[in-house]
């Protein structure tokens, strides 16, 4: 298809077209120079395209909400499984210790019988160990809140600890209670509750310990690499294991 272009191309087109009507002159002599339909008359022809539709900003997907971001965590947080954990680690803390008293002053002679094949240096061991699992769940459980293994692993070592603690007669006097109860083998659980203590007494320094660098120490401090989880963590298992050394070869027990 060919055409002719004879200047008189309608003010309209170029309007509608979003062109100024000083683009008609060189747009003329463009063509008149430069192109060449198939005949070889060396005449163009100018095609002006109408006027064209603007790309508009999409519309919002997200709709308008007047709920803050709290209020929209709230919607999604789920308090039953809380209340009901709580209930777990409530009932971890009496019923074991509870149970444990019970044996202890109902069926004495069974626990000296059964505690009698052990040395106190092993006996102490294990109350330690049981503790020293329930603080890591505890804070592994903090770190890792979305996981369960570890508040689970928490609850159970909380209510293994809480019996050893109950049958051990364990509280601050615990040195007459025991002997009042126990008698010759009081050594034995008391024991386990030096061990029970050694463990919670490592954990109250470590935390003294901790709090104090994160509290003193600059962030361009080389000691700031201490207050990194796992610089913690082995901060925590050293001061744990030199309590535990002091109990077993202290002359303590």
């Amino acid at each position: 298809m060919t055409g002719e272009f004879d200047g008189s191309v309608e003010r309209r087109d170029f309007v509608a077209a979003g062109l100024p009507d000083s683009s008609l002159a060189p747009a003329a002599a463009g063509n008149e120079g430069n192109s060449q339909d198939a005949s070889g008359t060396g005449k163009g022809m100018v095609v002006v395209s109408g006027p064209t539709d603007v790309s508009k900003h999409p519309e919002a997907s997200i709709p308008e909400s007047d709920l803050s971001l709290a209020d929209i965590e709230r919607e999604r947080s789920k308090p039953l499984p809380a209340i009901i954990y709580g209930l777990l680690i409530f009932a971890a803390i009496i019923v074991p210790y509870w149970l444990g008293r019970a044996l202890a002053i109902r069926r004495t002679k069974s626990i000296i019988v059964h505690l009698t094949p052990y040395a106190p240096q092993g006996i102490a061991l294990v109350a330690w160990a049981v503790t020293v699992i329930m603080f890591t769940g505890l804070a592994v459980s903090l770190v890792e809140s979305r996981r369960w293994l570890w508040r689970i692993i928490f609850v159970v070592a909380l209510a293994a600890e809480q019996l050893i603690a109950g049958v051990a007669l364990l509280k601050f006097d615990f040195w007459y209670s025991t002997y009042v109860v126990y008698g010759q083998a009081s050594n034995l659980v008391n024991a386990a509750n030096l061990g029970i203590c050694a463990a919670g007494l490592a954990v109250a320094v470590f935390a003294v310990i901790f709090v104090g660098l994160l509290v003193l120490v600059r962030k361009d401090s080389p000691l700031n690499v201490l207050t990194r989880s796992w610089a913690a963590f082995i901060m925590f298992f050293v001061f744990e294991l030199i309590a535990l050394a002091l109990i077993l070869f202290g002359g303590i027990l």
